[in-house]
């Protein structure tokens, strides 16, 4: 029987190549976003590309926590179980603090980490009663430190959701319920197609390969691509701020 992975964000970015590449492996997907029209197109393209493959769709705001609850329930009741839950829907908006843009920094702060809990704690229920289970949380490589400007609300984020996981993981070392935070680094995306200059980047299909391999070994944590990213994140946590700072751009 096919394994089956439920997508948050699936709709764009790394939330729909990852969808691509987790159907080609052979999942069954569970995959919801609040742009259903994209969703809808995705899903026709990979059951036609991927014959027996099976693909639901719902929409979602994971600011809507009671739809989170409501929508994760409703695809294990169509699967009859979820294997893994990728906690991958996010906001990339941000300002400076204290310039005025509060309504940004707190609409990124809803999603990436209310929002976010609020899948985990959905996943998790699911989980708990299966027994079983792999919680994968998209974090980012601006999670190793502090980040200035626009970044620095969604950087707290990303740190506060890796936080998150390495709780529960630590919790349940000993269970058959697994967990791990991926952090990417620059990843060509809908959310940084403006960006021009961010260094290492990668396309979306060479990015979503790595995090997908590492998804798929239920790595601890991984940060993707592992060049230049995984040693690059061991200087970012122990560099003076300053230089820390240049890595990032």
């Amino acid at each position: 029987m096919a394994k089956t992975i439920l997508i948050t964000g699936a709709s764009s970015g790394l939330g729909e190549e990852m969808a691509r590449q987790f159907a080609a492996l052979g999942y069954d997907l569970a995959l919801c976003a609040r742009r259903t029209d994209r969703l809808e197109a995705l899903a026709t393209e990979l059951t036609q590309k991927h014959d027996g493959s099976r693909v639901e769709v719902r929409a979602l705001d994971v600011n809507d926590h009671d739809q989170v609850f409501a929508v994760f329930k409703a695809f294990r009741a169509d699967f009859g179980r979820i294997d893994r839950v990728v906690v991958n829907a996010g906001l990339g908006k941000g300002a400076p603090l204290g310039t005025g843009r509060f309504d940004a920094n707190r609409e990124t702060a809803m999603t990436n980490f209310v929002g976010a809990l609020a899948q985990t704690e959905a996943a998790m229920e699911i989980f708990r009663d299966q027994d079983a289970g792999h919680l994968v949380m998209i974090s980012s490589m601006s999670a190793m430190r502090g980040m200035p400007k626009t970044v620095t609300t969604y950087a707290a984020t990303k740190a506060g959701v890796a936080h998150l996981a390495e709780g529960l993981r630590a919790e349940l070392l000993d269970s058959p319920i697994t967990v791990s935070v991926i952090y990417p680094g620059y990843i060509r995306s809908e959310m940084n197609e403006r960006v021009k200059n961010a260094p290492f980047i990668v396309s979306t299909e060479k990015g979503v390969r790595a995090m997908v391999d590492a998804i798929e070994k239920e790595k601890p944590h991984a940060r993707v691509p592992a060049w230049p990213w995984a040693p690059l994140g061991l200087a970012m946590k122990h560099l003076p701020l300053p230089l820390a700072r240049r890595l990032m751009g």
